[in-house]
């Protein structure tokens, strides 16, 4: 027991020394004359990173999408540059308020994948693409599903909703030593336009505002001599949804994208064109260029069709499709002489609103009898139409013409559409023992729709 005790006060004299040893390192030892000091530690924090600085620790092509992504939540109304601006930090902020979130200004992972998820969701609403225009070579955002329908011509395109309420069009022109000032002063005198925005720099210019009872932006680039003018118009009830949309439009707006001088443009994944039925047994003749690289060739309605001859010279291409019934050919006897002439054709299902209808236009040609420009050029789709003459003879097949992508500014608009010869036509057919005897003058039978799917 005595040894028990003798080690315990042991114990406690060294615990309690310790702790005298400790106290008096912590304190300071007195001076003469003065009273110690009671020293309170206080724990260094490291400064607080700003979110401008976090910003722009990010990779530009990082900035890009974050800008991006706040316009399209409808947060950030500004250029989509990957410039850090207190503009880009203000929209984290709400973005992160609206969520129930603290304001930031820094995103965390979840609220940086929710603000993706979002936008994400608002783009493919409505149908946003990055699209390449053959006739000028720019390239732009379309939001295909609030503007589905599209016609063309060498001078520019134009996307329409299928009443109206929302137009993009997209003009190409030439100008006498252009200034983003002229051009500017111009465009704000347009009919019925009240400008209540206006930017112009040297190289390119925008305005906004009302035209008539709609609400227009519009972004003005000019290259040398050549002018490219992106206008956006849609109904003023429409602002909520189109807002977002025509700032990721102008953000996207490339009207001279720098690469090759010239080139043909991308071939489509799906491609429509149009067939004229010349037998009763199957045989259709088209567009070679529409028909070429096709993983599949589908007649709608007939079902699968194989193409079986070709004229590289001409771009005819000649279509077979099997076991078919109630065809009806037309009838390609006789030849044409008249310039002016009916085209008949089944425009892209864009451009009609999903539909399938056969529809004729007029055009004309500077000479007859050869294979030669076409005008005005028809719409998307129609290539491969049949082209008959006021009084019902077939004069020859419409084709469509890929336009060089990015050509020289000064070079003048190739021709948009040809006509091959009644003559050419025949006798591609005849020299793949095709007889087209018999038939009906009666185009709109004796078109179909021809569908190209490409990898």
């Amino acid at each position: 027991m005595r040894l028990m005790l003798s080690a315990t006060s042991l114990l406690a004299v060294t615990m309690l020394a310790a702790m005298s040893t400790a106290q008096a390192q912590m304190t300071p030892p007195a001076t003469g004359g003065t009273k110690p000091k009671t020293v309170t530690t206080v724990p260094i924090r490291p400064a607080l990173q700003k979110p401008e600085d976090t910003a722009n620790a990010m990779a530009q092509t990082e900035r890009l999408a974050l800008q991006s992504d706040l316009a399209w939540v409808g947060e950030y109304n500004g250029a989509i540059t990957g410039d850090v601006s207190e503009r880009m930090v203000n929209a984290i902020k709400e973005f992160q308020k609206n969520r129930g979130g603290k304001p930031t200004g820094v995103l965390n992972p979840q609220e940086r994948g929710a603000l993706a998820d979002t936008a994400r969701k608002w783009q493919d609403s409505v149908g946003w693409k990055i699209v390449t225009e053959p006739a000028t070579g720019a390239r732009l955002g379309i939001p295909t599903k609030l503007v589905p329908q599209l016609t063309s011509d060498a001078n520019g395109a134009r996307w329409t909703s299928p009443t109206g309420t929302v137009q993009v069009l997209l003009t190409r022109s030439k100008e006498a030593g252009p200034t983003t000032a002229k051009l500017a002063d111009r465009e704000k005198k347009a009919a019925g336009r009240t400008v209540d925005y206006t930017v112009v720099k040297p190289d390119f210019f925008v305005l906004s505002g009302l035209q008539g009872l709609k609400k227009f932006y519009l972004r003005g680039t000019l290259k040398g001599d050549e002018v490219r003018i992106l206008t956006i118009l849609y109904d003023q009830a429409m602002e909520n949804t189109v807002e977002p949309v025509v700032i990721a439009m102008s953000s996207a707006f490339t009207a001279f994208p720098s690469g090759p001088v010239a080139g043909p443009p991308p071939r489509k994944m799906v491609e429509y064109g149009t067939g004229v039925v010349v037998s009763e047994d199957g045989a259709i003749v088209t567009d070679r260029i529409v028909t070429d690289d096709c993983l599949a060739l589908t007649i709608p309605g007939y079902g699968n069709a194989d193409r079986v001859a070709e004229d590289k010279e001409h771009d005819l291409a000649l279509l077979r499709i099997y076991g078919a019934r109630a065809l009806k050919p037309l009838t390609l006897a006789g030849g044409s002489t008249k310039t002016a002439l009916d085209v008949t054709g089944i425009a892209d299902p864009h451009s009609q609103g999903g539909g399938a209808a056969a529809s004729t236009v007029k055009a004309s040609i500077a000479q007859a009898g050869i294979d030669t420009a076409l005008s005005p050029p028809p719409a998307i789709g129609f290539s491969g139409a049949a082209a008959l003459d006021n009084d019902g003879k077939f004069a020859g097949i419409a084709l469509l013409k890929p336009v060089l992508v990015a050509g020289p500014a000064n070079a003048a608009p190739a021709a948009q559409a040809t006509l091959v010869s009644a003559n050419t036509v025949r006798d591609f057919l005849k020299a793949r023992d095709v007889t087209a005897a018999g038939g009906s003058s009666d185009a709109k039978a004796a078109v179909v729709r021809v569908i190209c799917v490409r990898k």
